[in-house]
């Protein structure tokens, strides 16, 4: 049987579900996106790269503020989704590219604006990538990278990854907020500002977005039911398995030099 590489997972899991991560309110709304929003406000003549874009929820926030807007990813169906509600919108400086995080096909120094928002636990290599983030990105150049941030505590993360990976087998790893701050720094970026948020997630939403197979969703509920009190406190595991997870954005400059 011919192996498959993770790209290819990326793609399988992501293509069949695009106009539903177009549609769905985790992804569409978001105190994060108007912080987005508010740092590309006045530079009407920047460029903009959306890491990761997924069906481009970033893109539209910053386009009414800028001149152009890459949304950039590794699924051809979430940006054929992108170009379509682009369109739909009248917003007419989007444009699409595809590829991997970890190999960019663009200069160094490209753009004004570089954001990643929900996209890097499911690199292959989270470090490269925010290397390569930082290379396109002009000195001086501003961007923010929005994720899911797993809890320092080896009990909480394991059962955090465990979960994630049973929903979404293309899942890699959500990273602590020191794990974020070691790569970012490493990578040549300043920190400039961290905003955190606790995000709810409807638990049979969360599964059907995804289309999580029946068995993998059983034992995401078995999990839940065996935790510890610790974990169902911190994730706030209600009776119907929703939960809370924490929201990690990342404010950043290139340095120069």
């Amino acid at each position: 049987m011919a192996g498959k590489t993770h790209q290819a997972l990326v793609t399988e899991q992501f293509g069949p579900r695009a106009d539903a991560y177009l549609t769905s309110a985790v992804h569409a709304e978001g105190e994060d996106l108007t912080a987005i929003a508010a740092m590309v406000r006045g530079h009407p003549r920047a460029r903009v790269l959306d890491l990761g874009s997924g069906a481009g929820h970033v893109s539209f926030a910053v386009a009414p503020h800028v001149a152009e807007v890459i949304a950039f990813d590794l699924s051809a169906a979430m940006l054929a989704v992108v170009a379509r509600a682009a369109a739909e919108r009248g917003l007419g400086n989007i444009a699409t590219s595809r590829g991997a995080a970890e190999s960019l096909p663009f200069a160094d120094g490209e753009f004004d604006f570089v954001f990643s928002r929900f996209s890097a636990h499911h690199w292959h290599d989270v470090r490269q990538g925010v290397r390569e983030a930082a290379r396109v990105l002009k000195p001086g150049g501003r961007g923010a990278f929005i994720d899911i941030a797993a809890p320092p505590s080896a009990v909480l993360d394991t059962f955090l990854q465990a979960v994630e990976l049973l929903r979404d087998t293309s899942h890699v790893r959500d990273y602590t907020r020191a794990e974020w701050e070691d790569a970012v720094r490493g990578a040549g970026f300043a920190l400039d500002g961290r905003r955190e948020h606790r995000m709810h997630l409807d638990f049979a939403t969360w599964v059907e977005r995804m289309r999580t197979p029946a068995v993998q969703v059983q034992a995401i509920r078995a999990l839940q039911a065996a935790v510890s009190d610790e974990a169902r406190s911190h994730f706030a595991i209600a009776p119907d398995g929703s939960f809370m997870l924490d929201v990690l954005m990342l404010e950043l400059s290139r340095q120069s030099g």
